[in-house]
């Protein structure tokens, strides 16, 4: 029987997992109005994403008036609706708009999604600071150990990186006990998105547990340039409307699903076509859900 590590081993190499992020806290309806904001419109979302590649899909959500919003009934609504239509990775935002109090954040928890964000320090977002205090980040590292909900940590300078192997060190490994980093590049206030940054955060990724895994998203212009990067590096990808609008210069994105097939196109033309959700939760560590 193949070992865990070395599985992991094969299908970092050999496949591509792909995260769809469709909507985002920052973007207006008004303004984008292929955004995907009503559950309807996400499951739809989620299930044209799956068909080109997706497997994991980090879901936002919006209230009638199309503002952010972390209102648990919804959440939970969400997560059952995308569990019944899809066979997506549930992975539940616990950063929400960078307004949101941190006892709502922590509630996410609740909404018992199959994965949750877990940003490992405070970074400036744009005009805007999104705080993320050592204190809150055990509080949710714990809560997601208790109950089961596997995070992805997500990095947006090479300092939090440190951050989390003070985390693992200090509180033990993720639930699943695997470990999946997700680089966010190109956030005005973080880390570029440019070749030689996710190569600095590679290295700093060696003192990390042995078979972690990386994704990287590219934000706005750096979507292209980080995804490449990542493919030729053996790593994963996240796309979605989250992060870009933009399908080429002068050209809106149309919708998610388009984001996903380019993505799926490029990881086939590097010979490491769509991961399986089946086989992406077998690789994060995700229990198979009943």
């Amino acid at each position: 029987m193949v070992s865990r590590a070395a599985w992991q081993d094969r299908a970092v190499m050999t496949t591509t997992l792909i995260t769809v992020a469709p909507t985002g806290a920052e973007s207006r309806k008004s303004d984008v109005p292929a955004l995907p904001v009503t559950l309807a419109e996400l499951v739809a979302t989620g299930k044209e994403c799956e068909a080109v590649g997706a497997s994991v899909i980090h879901v936002h959500l919006r209230d009638d008036d199309t503002n952010p919003t972390l209102d648990l009934g919804r959440l939970k609504e969400a997560v059952a609706a995308l569990r019944a239509e899809t066979n997506l990775i549930v992975q539940l935002s616990s950063g929400g708009a960078v307004t949101d109090p941190e006892e709502d954040r922590l509630r996410v928890l609740d909404a018992e999604p199959d994965m949750a964000s877990c940003t490992m320090g405070t970074v400036n977002f744009g005009d805007d600071v999104f705080l993320n205090r050592w204190g809150f980040v055990v509080e949710l590292h714990t809560r997601m150990q208790e109950r089961g909900i596997v995070p992805e940590y997500e990095i947006f300078d090479l300092g939090q990186l440190t951050s989390l192997h003070r985390l693992l060190g200090k509180h033990g490994l993720p639930s699943g006990g695997h470990v999946h980093v997700d680089f966010v590049m190109g956030v005005p206030g973080g880390m570029p998105g440019t070749v030689p940054a996710l190569a600095a955060g590679l290295q700093a990724l060696a003192d990390l547990p042995s078979g972690t895994t990386f994704s990287a998203t590219g934000i706005g212009r750096s979507t292209l340039p980080v995804l490449l990067a990542s493919l030729a590096a053996g790593g994963h990808l996240r796309v979605g409307m989250e992060d870009t609008v933009t399908y080429a210069k002068g050209q809106p994105v149309e919708s998610n699903a388009q984001l996903v097939a380019r993505a799926s196109g490029f990881a086939r033309l590097a010979q490491r076509p769509p991961m399986s959700a089946a086989d992406a939760r077998e690789l994060l560590g995700i229990k198979h859900n009943g």
